[in-house]
Order: C-alpha cells, then sequence, then structure tokens
C-alpha cells in the first residue's frame, strides 16, 4: 500500500510542478477562461480517477478493498468503491464552495493584489494536502479501533448544520486570528507586498521591490526602519496563513462528512486531494458570482445533517434502501446541491438578517 500512496502523491507533486514551474512561472491576473479551463481540467481528472478506482478495487490492486470498510463493514468492490469515491469527491467539492467565500474574504482583508493571488492559493493546497493527509490517517486509525467514534462525528455534523441554519456568521477578522499573531511576534511583517516573496530580508534586492495593495510602486516604511539582515514576513505570507488555518476549520467538517460514506483511507483521501486541486482554478472562476448563490449555505447545511443521520443509523438506512443505498445517498447529494443553486438563481437575495445570510465563518 506504499507505494500505492506514494505513486499518486508523486502524481499530484508533478501535476502542481508542472502548474507553477512551467505553466504559471510568472505573476499574473488569473482571467475567466483560464479559470475555467483550469476547473474542466482538474474536475475532469478528479472523475477520471474513478475508473482507477473501480479496476484497482475489483481487480484488488496493491491490495486494495482487500479488508473491511469500518464505516458499514463490507468489502469493497469496483462498483462499490467507485460510488463511495464519488459521493465523497461530490460532498468535499461542495462544501469545499463554502471556503471559497472566507478566502475572498481574506484576499480582500490583506489587500492581495489579483496578480499574486494564485500563488497563495498554490502553497495554501501543498499545506492543505498535508494536514488533509494527516487528519484523514488518524481518523481512519481511530475508526479502525473505535467504532463508536463515527457517532460523534454524525451528532458533530448534525450539531454544525443546526449552527449554519439558526445562527448569522461573520467572517474572521485577520487581526484576531491567533495563527496571525503569532507570526506577527515570531518575525517583524513589512507594511507593503514585496514581489512574490513571503519572506525578505532588510536591505536585500527583494526588500525594495515593494508595492501597495494597488501594485504601485512605493517605498516600505517598515523594511527602510528595520535593521539591515533583519528576516521580515510580507502581507502575504500572513494571507497564507489564514488561508491554511481556514482550511484546517472547514476540515473538522469536510473530513468526518467523507467518514459518513467510507473509512477506507485511500478513497477518502484521493476524493480530498481531487476536490481541493480544484478549490484554487474555482475560486478564479466563480470570484465574480460568489454573492449570487444566496441560499448555498441551507443547501449545505441540509447535506452536512442528512450524512450526520446516516452515521447515526447507517445500518437502519441500508436495511431501508438495500445494499446500494450509497448510490441513493450520492442522488440525495446531487438534488440538494441543485435545489441550493435553483433557489438562489429563481428566489434572488434573502431577507436581511436571516439566519444563514453570511456564508463566511467565526
Amino acid at each position: 500500500m506504499f507505494w500505492l500512496y506514494f505513486g499518486f502523491v508523486a502524481l499530484i507533486l508533478a501535476l502542481l510542478a508542472v502548474d507553477l514551474g512551467v505553466l504559471n512561472r510568472r505573476a499574473h491576473v488569473v482571467g475567466m477562461r483560464e479559470a475555467l479551463s483550469w476547473s474542466a481540467l482538474w474536475i475532469s481528472l478528479g472523475l477520471l480517477f474513478c475508473v482507477a478506482i473501480y479496476f484497482g478495487y475489483e481487480h484488488h490492486w496493491m491490495g486494495l478493498g482487500s479488508l473491511p470498510d469500518h464505516a458499514d463493514g463490507t468489502i469493497n468492490d469496483g462498483a462499490r468503491a467507485a460510488i463511495k469515491y464519488l459521493t465523497a469527491y461530490l460532498i468535499e467539492e461542495s462544501l469545499s464552495v463554502d471556503n471559497l467565500f472566507v478566502i475572498a474574504m481574506v484576499f480582500t482583508s490583506f489587500g492581495v493584489p489579483a496578480r499574486l493571488q494564485h500563488r497563495v492559493l498554490y502553497w495554501g493546497i501543498l499545506g492543505a494536502l498535508v494536514m488533509r493527509g494527516t487528519m484523514i490517517g488518524a481518523g481512519a486509525a481511530l475508526i479502525a479501533r473505535f467504532h463508536w467514534i463515527l457517532y460523534l462525528f454524525g451528532a458533530f455534523l448534525i450539531y454544525t448544520a443546526y449552527g449554519m441554519l439558526r445562527f448569522d456568521v461573520h467572517a474572521p477578522e485577520p487581526g484576531h486570528n491567533a495563527v496571525v499573531r503569532l507570526a506577527r511576534r515570531l518575525f517583524p511583517v513589512t507594511r507593503h507586498f514585496h514581489a512574490e516573496h513571503f519572506f525578505v530580508r532588510a536591505g536585500s534586492p527583494a526588500s525594495r521591490m515593494s508595492v501597495d495593495s494597488e501594485g504601485k510602486s512605493t517605498p516600505d516604511p517598515a523594511v527602510e526602519n528595520a535593521k539591515p539582515g533583519t528576516l521580515m514576513i510580507t502581507p502575504l505570507a500572513l494571507a497564507l496563513v489564514m488561508v491554511e488555518t481556514c482550511d484546517v476549520v472547514f476540515a473538522i467538517d469536510s473530513v468526518p462528512a467523507i467518514f459518513s460514506i467510507t473509512a477506507d483511507p485511500f478513497l477518502v483521501f484521493t476524493s480530498n486531494v481531487f476536490a481541493i486541486l480544484g478549490l484554487r482554478s474555482l475560486f478564479f472562476a466563480l470570484a465574480g458570482m460568489l454573492d449570487r448563490f444566496h441560499y448555498l449555505e441551507e443547501s449545505l447545511a441540509v447535506v452536512l445533517a442528512m450524512i450526520g443521520v446516516k452515521m447515526l443509523a447507517g445500518k437502519r438506512i441500508e436495511a431501508l434502501l438495500g445494499e446500494d443505498y450509497n448510490f441513493w445517498v450520492l442522488a440525495a447529494v446531487l438534488v440538494i446541491l441543485l435545489g441550493g443553486v435553483v433557489a438562489s438563481l429563481v428566489l434572488g437575495e434573502r431577507p436581511a438578517g436571516s439566519g444563514a445570510g453570511n456564508r463566511n465563518r467565526k
């Protein structure tokens, strides 16, 4: 199994290296056409990987599908594994859309120029892959040893869904974020951006390439007053820290949600990876339309509540719907998300002060 994970991670890193090292070496504003093209590519790769999942589990490549899935106690054959992968991918992708609102807020709060946003999201994704892999490995090990943890996950998801429907939630304030405060204590912070750099040393050529949030060259008083050679952190790095911490917060919801579908670590990890990879380009494709999805929060809350109930009453649901009940879960998720999109387009903006009116979380 080690070589299976190693090969998958190597493939993903190679694709990302081509992305940043070849196709996007220079910082630039990502246009709608480019964003849609990249979104189509990553989504297509994620869906095509389902074919590899089918054959891998059907023929037990490198031990795939040889052990029971601790989420439902079944042995995953090709068809069952493919359905679970698609369901997990769709849930993770849909919950990631909610994260786009927070990313947009972070870029606005720090005044990150449009041409530098791609770089922040690129490195943010690399960090997210490491953190998700760690969380998935720990979660799979716990579920394998303590199956009752699934019930805690289910109750947590239902509570989260209730909070999304019941309360107004607000965007996190970058200045109040504990990780950002810690970064500012550890390093002096430049006042302006310095090209694509996350760190600069006072007096170095990079420290003299200072631009404000509008991209205009301007002196940086913080650098000029610093001792030469002092290592300083830029606002671009602070934005990256915020994006990473926001991903951890959202993973607390999404990773347990995936475990409601399958506890097979390979299915959970690969579906998470492809969903996260599509998130960056999806941000640029949807950046100008985010505020139109006024009822997205409700549809995501219903999805979380549904899979929370599935965790608590999985055996009864399986007895009611049959052994193909994961297929019906996949269909239900699609219908609920489509309903949220249609409601947003048909009903328009919600009344002021309604419970789930602001999608950004604390």
